[in-house]
């Protein structure tokens, strides 16, 4: 079912089997905070999806070949405002190839948008955070097995405890019990390595779908 998603079943011009519109750059008119929003999701799409190319996905607007289309789960696909960020996240588990094009948007010209940033970035965010370990699960476990979820799952284990570790150290601190430098330096070594295997997890997903483009 397509009704109320913003999808186009066009004939390829292209290779890719699907096109999503990116706002150009350097365009002045778009607000601050909408710019700022865009940013932040942005950044955590391309996380989420791994189609590390994208630079735009909150244009909302893509376009996608009958045979992708034919393969997706449609009615699995977040129908709201989140719905580019969750369809990039489907495409990538079928490998699809996607393209940006430049679009320039349009503001100030009497429309009222019903988006409200406070609300749409958590919610999306955490759209994110589920389709992330999903596409994980479905593409790097079921699918076709790659070690990069071994790094994942060790770089957010070992960030978590030294998060957890470090704050548990602070509180110590403050209420003044000594702190040995002995966990002072576990904590250093948990967030270092968490965040070297999480680096690494995200450079091999990018290797993963360097084709996808």
């Amino acid at each position: 079912m397509l009704e109320g998603r913003t999808v186009a079943v066009v004939i390829p011009a292209f290779d890719e089997e699907a096109l999503v519109a990116t706002t150009i750059q350097g365009v002045p008119v778009i607000p601050r905070s909408r710019y700022l929003g865009n940013a932040v999701l942005s950044l955590l799409t391309k996380i989420a999806s791994g189609y590390w190319h994208v630079a735009d996905s909150q244009s909302g607007y893509t376009a996608a070949s009958r045979e992708i289309l034919e393969q997706l789960d449609l009615d699995r696909i977040y129908p709201r405002y989140g719905f580019p960020n969750d369809m990039l996240v489907h495409l990538n588990v079928w490998n699809a190839r996607v393209r940006d094009i430049p679009s320039r948007p349009v503001y100030g010209v009497g429309e009222r948008s019903g988006i409200k940033i406070r609300k749409v970035v958590p919610s999306i965010s955490w759209l994110l955070l589920k389709g992330f370990f999903w596409r994980m699960r479905e593409k790097y476990v079921i699918r076709d097995f790659h070690p990069l979820v071994f790094f994942y799952a060790l770089g957010f284990l070992m960030t978590l405890l030294g998060l957890g570790l470090g704050i548990a150290e602070v509180v110590l601190r403050i209420m003044g019990n000594a702190v040995s430098v002995g966990t002072v330096v576990l904590v250093a070594l948990l967030l270092i390595f968490g965040s070297q295997f999480t680096l690494f997890a995200m450079w091999f997903d990018m290797e993963s779908n360097k084709d996808l483009r």
